[in-house]
């Protein structure tokens, strides 16, 4: 692609500027799974490194985030998760070779995909309220910390440096309580190899409601904000191939599935990202970061309260896109389905689509008003 990549103060200031979002994600998971957040951290960070200087503007990385949630409310195991990286890797690699992604946009309706947010957004709240209860004192004390920033953010225009300044926070409480040999506990990846149960499972739960989420904020969105914001051309089709590639390089040694992210793309560019030196930044930032969060000891020791403060706000974020639906009640009930826990965010995607081609057809029989 062209386009150079040349170093600027905005692009510094702008590489943080989607980690409110990727660091809540990957730490919540692996507190409740048996996934490694270091190696989490460090796919991510690779691949957002291989985004910058392939795309040549800042293209996000992050973590999946409906299997986010799934796997937060759930507790899904680390060859579940893999499982689920390795099926969506081969078929976005697919897709983005067969020019299907046309035909896909096409039978997924908007109000589904706000569904889906909404659904997100619930179960994640769900999740922080959970973990709240057992430490509600942490919690209260790091969400004026948060709010802080946060507010800071939108009065000053500077990136949103909340999630960090929480983490760190946490991290310093850990070792006061636990001893500094939390951290600096560096793990090598190993291989996770799924048993054919883990992919079923994995297909039902965690595949099917990333699936539309995937195809319309990570690609189609995302490559309409490169041209809108850039000026770039960032096609489809190449977007659903790198989303392909990453997870099935990655997923095999641990990684939790990462996909593209319009809203990343657009924080980066609010916070003065001017190129693909952004992202790489970004990846240095996180790469360094994994070093700290390799041990499952140091997310032990780190208070739950700082988890549910950050879940929170995230949830806030995704209920403030959810709430666009052009169907409230569609996309409400969508929401309320995945808080159960046999039908999960895949029952509240059939029940969308359902839902839609039910209304359509009584609109085009005249017996709706």
């Amino acid at each position: 692609m062209n386009g150079k990549i040349n170093v600027t103060f905005g692009d510094v200031s702008g590489s943080v500027a989607d980690f409110g979002t990727i660091i809540p994600i990957v730490m919540a998971a692996s507190l409740v799974s048996d996934i490694n957040a270091g190696i989490a951290f460090m796919f991510i960070g690779i691949w957002y490194i291989v985004s910058g200087l392939y795309y040549r503007v800042p293209v996000a990385v992050e973590p999946m985030k409906a299997i986010g949630a799934a796997v937060i409310a759930g507790g899904f195991t680390a060859a579940q998760i893999s499982a689920s990286g390795l099926i969506i890797g081969i078929f976005f690699l697919l897709l983005g070779f067969s020019g299907g992604m046309s035909l896909i946009k096409k039978y997924t309706p908007e109000v589904v995909i706000r569904g889906i947010q909404i659904a997100l957004a619930l179960l994640l709240m769900k999740s922080a309220f959970v973990m709240m209860s057992g430490d509600l004192l942490s919690a209260l004390a790091i969400l004026p910390v948060i709010i802080f920033f946060w507010v800071i953010s939108i009065k000053r225009g500077i990136p949103d440096l909340g999630s960090i300044v929480a983490v760190i926070i946490g991290v310093a409480a850990g070792v006061v309580m636990h001893g500094a040999s939390v951290i600096f506990r560096f793990s090598i990846p190993v291989i996770v190899l799924p048993a054919l149960s883990d992919f079923m499972s994995a297909g039902w739960y965690l595949v099917i409601p990333q699936i539309p989420l995937t195809i319309t904020n990570a690609i189609l969105a995302t490559s309409l904000l490169a041209r809108d914001l850039y000026h770039r051309e960032v096609p489809d089709g190449r977007l659903s191939k790198m989303i392909g590639v990453m997870n099935l390089f990655s997923a095999p040694f641990g990684a939790f599935p990462m996909c593209h992210g319009a809203g990343g793309m657009a924080a980066h560019y609010r916070f003065g990202a001017k190129s693909g030196a952004a992202a790489v930044i970004a990846g240095i930032i996180l790469l360094v970061f994994s070093l700290f969060l390799s041990s499952p000891a140091t997310l032990e020791a780190i208070p739950q309260g700082v988890f549910a403060a950050l879940l929170i706000f995230v949830s806030i974020e995704l209920i403030r896109q959810g709430i666009k639906t052009e169907s409230y009640l569609i996309s409400g009930v969508m929401g309320m389905i995945a808080l159960i826990p046999f039908a999960g965010m895949a029952g509240s995607f059939i029940f969308g689509l359902v839902a839609v081609y039910v209304k359509n057809k009584i609109h085009r029989d005249g017996s709706y008003q």
